[in-house]
């Protein structure tokens, strides 16, 4: 009988502990950033790079990175801003031949989707997924952009480009419009608005997601980008 009433006190306490809900450090997120060749799939725009991390508790857990071939020439203001040319994709796997990898490392519903204004990413890689018939998984968004514009006032953050962000929060490497580079700009962002969290009394996912802005329904693309580079929303 003892036996059995510990057992009943084990799973009372188990049971208390999963409605707190599951803290942050053991939550695994995947942080994704994309360079294009444009500003929208739907314009004819491919993606030119990914990078992703996965990490959980400040750990790295795996990388992705690869360069793509998007199928068609990358007009030369992308390649003023990124450094990536013709040249350097010819020999890269087209989307196709990446996709299927990519959406096996990013994983179900169990692990959390972060980027910066990630419904920018978030529409180049769902067509790409649709495109080649597969689906692109439903999970948990973080917009880095938009918790950032809550948590942070507009005289600490003006505005809540990445690489005023990565400055803010002391980044080791700042934002160099190469995708892995940019993700890693994106975690320290990411591990620095959890450290404000915490002050606000937000240490679990579910807190985390209560307190997030939503993914807006209709992705936004970044504004069309333009020689000048001024435009491009995450210098």
């Amino acid at each position: 009988m003892a036996t059995s009433k510990k057992n009943e006190k084990d799973e009372s306490w188990q049971s208390t502990f999963q409605e707190l809900g599951t803290p942050l450090h053991l939550v695994e997120f995947v942080v994704l950033d994309l360079e294009t060749s444009g500003s929208a799939p739907h314009l004819g725009a491919g993606i030119t790079e990914i990078g992703a991390i996965r990490i959980k508790g400040g750990a790295v857990l795996d990388t992705f990175s690869t360069l793509v071939n998007p199928g068609h020439p990358i007009p030369p203001y992308i390649t003023a801003l990124t450094g990536i040319d013709d040249e350097t994709v010819r020999s890269s796997p087209p989307i196709s031949e990446v996709i299927s990898s990519l959406i096996d490392f990013v994983g179900g519903d169990e692990t959390v989707f972060v980027a910066q204004n990630a419904p920018f990413d978030l529409a180049f890689v769902r067509a790409a997924a649709k495109s080649n018939s597969k689906t692109w998984p439903k999970q948990r968004i973080v917009d880095t952009a938009i918790l950032a514009r809550k948590v942070l006032d507009r005289d600490e953050a003006p505005n809540c480009k990445l690489g005023t962000l990565a400055q803010i929060f002391n980044a080791e490497i700042q934002p160099t419009h190469r995708a892995l580079d940019d993700v890693k700009a994106t975690i320290a962002v990411l591990h620095g608005l959890f450290e404000r969290l915490a002050g606000l009394e937000i240490f679990t996912i579910e807190e985390l997601m209560a307190y997030s802005p939503k993914e807006r329904s209709n992705a936004k693309a970044r504004p069309t980008l333009r020689p000048n580079l001024e435009q491009r929303p995450n210098l």
